[in-house]
């Protein structure tokens, strides 16, 4: 969650952002979906994913050393992290609380929520965690990929696990991914968020590519990041990946109903990402920065990788017990992986009425081609154009209400009719 303001900030210097896999691509459940899962092939036979403490304890301190803001925000995710249990994340937070008076630290961790109970909960709470929680929809939609090793059906369970944070006032928000079916039903979908009780909610789309024979022949089930640079060979995508122009009727048929109902009480993050870009504010969020490479993985053995998506043996930098960190940052950047995304865009994205807001997409699946055969466009290119174009009628509206000092939630009554308001009667009226 961000503050929007039409005031464009002084430049301040650039944070480092680490995704932690403290349990590598291990998990309890078998989402059929998942591009981590396959990362087992990557190390050999009886791998002890858990991280050790040696490796925890190096990265904490030489994170928070190495970060020039003054707030740290550690992020862990898996697999599923919740598999290393509570006293995992005990010895975390112990071995934070040193440096709590240089930095203000924050932790998030992101759960297929199965495993959480009121023992993690109350720590959860205690200790400040923001919690991301995977959950797809309704029970037809969640269960028809997101399963256990048996099979089954995985949406009691997290369920459960949602509504012991709500009882314990654990902050959170929900991960829903968007595969092909999923994009059919948008307003069952958000209205079912909608009853649970869910306030802030980030719709991923799921996409992925068959692999190539050499893909194949190290164990992987799934294409890695596009060349950007040629035309890719292998454009065939599983029958589970969302169609570009239905993820783009997807968002608008919940934007609509959010714009006309749920403004300023339900925070849908990709919209918000929409109005930040149309104010010109910079991109929370790697996929729709102009340039990426500042946003690292470290998996659970040290290794350090350009971004959870490149989690594949060219793009390693190094590894934390042995190699500096800003130096790391510095190889990812200069190797081409962070500018490559705004310097290699096609001349269709370069000439784009909603650059601004879509910056290309994740360098990982720009794998398709523009009608004059330029490699490097979004596979989502036709969906996110459709989208961005549709709401900037609303966007105008709340960049007005914002720039008078006005809650953006007015923008409900502006599209029910001609909106008339006395500017002097609300000056001061707080935002939100």
């Amino acid at each position: 969650m961000f503050t929007l303001t039409t005031e464009h900030p002084e430049p301040s210097p650039q944070g480092i952002h680490i995704v932690a896999k403290p349990i590598g691509p291990a998990c309890n459940l078998n989402c059929t979906y998942c591009f981590y899962l396959e990362k087992h092939s990557l190390y050999g036979a009886g791998e002890d994913y858990r991280m050790p403490d040696a490796v925890l304890s190096t990265f904490i301190r030489r994170y928070i050393e190495a970060q020039p803001t003054p707030v740290v925000e550690f992020v862990w995710q898996g697999g599923e992290p919740t598999l290393l249990g509570v006293d995992f994340f005990r010895r975390v937070v112990e071995l934070q609380r040193p440096f709590a008076g240089r930095k203000t630290i924050t932790n998030s961790l992101q759960t297929n929520g199965t495993l959480l109970d009121d023992a993690w909960c109350r720590f959860l709470k205690q200790h400040q965690f923001m919690v991301g929680i995977s959950l797809d929809g309704p029970r037809e939609v969640h269960d028809r990929y997101r399963r256990d090793r048996q099979g089954k059906g995985t949406f009691d369970e997290v369920i459960g696990g949602l509504k012991l944070l709500q009882k314990h006032g654990v902050e959170y928000n929900v991960m829903a991914s968007v595969a092909r079916e999923t994009a059919r039903q948008p307003l069952e979908v958000y209205r079912f968020f909608k009853e649970q009780g869910v306030e802030f909610i980030q719709f991923v789309p799921i996409i992925e590519r068959h692999p190539d024979t050499d893909e194949r022949n190290i164990g992987l089930s799934l294409a890695g990041p596009a060349t950007l640079d040629r035309e890719e060979p292998n454009t065939e995508v599983p029958p589970w990946t969302v169609l570009p122009e239905e993820y783009g009727d997807f968002l608008i048929a919940i934007y609509e109903e959010w714009v006309h109902h749920d403004v300023g009480t339900t925070f849908v993050m990709n919209f918000e990402w929409a109005l930040n870009a149309w104010i010109g504010n910079p991109s929370p969020v790697c996929i729709h920065a102009r340039q990426c490479g500042r946003s690292l993985v470290i998996e659970h053995n040290g290794d350090l990788f350009a971004c959870d998506h490149y989690v594949y043996p060219e793009y390693r930098l190094g590894n934390i017990m042995a190699d500096d960190l800003a130096q790391m940052v510095d190889k990812s950047l200069q190797c081409g992986f962070g500018t490559s995304k705004e310097t290699s865009l096609p001349s269709r994205c370069r000439e784009c009425e909603v650059l601004a807001a879509c910056q290309g997409g994740c360098p990982k699946h720009r794998f398709a081609c523009t009608v004059q055969g330029e490699p490097g466009l979004h596979y989502l290119c036709a969906g996110y154009r459709k989208f961005f174009r549709h709401i900037r009628k609303y966007l105008r509206a709340m960049t007005t209400l914002l720039e008078h000092g006005l809650p953006v939630s007015y923008v409900m009554q502006a599209v029910k009719g001609p909106l008339v308001i006395d500017l002097e009667k609300h000056a001061g009226v707080p935002r939100r």
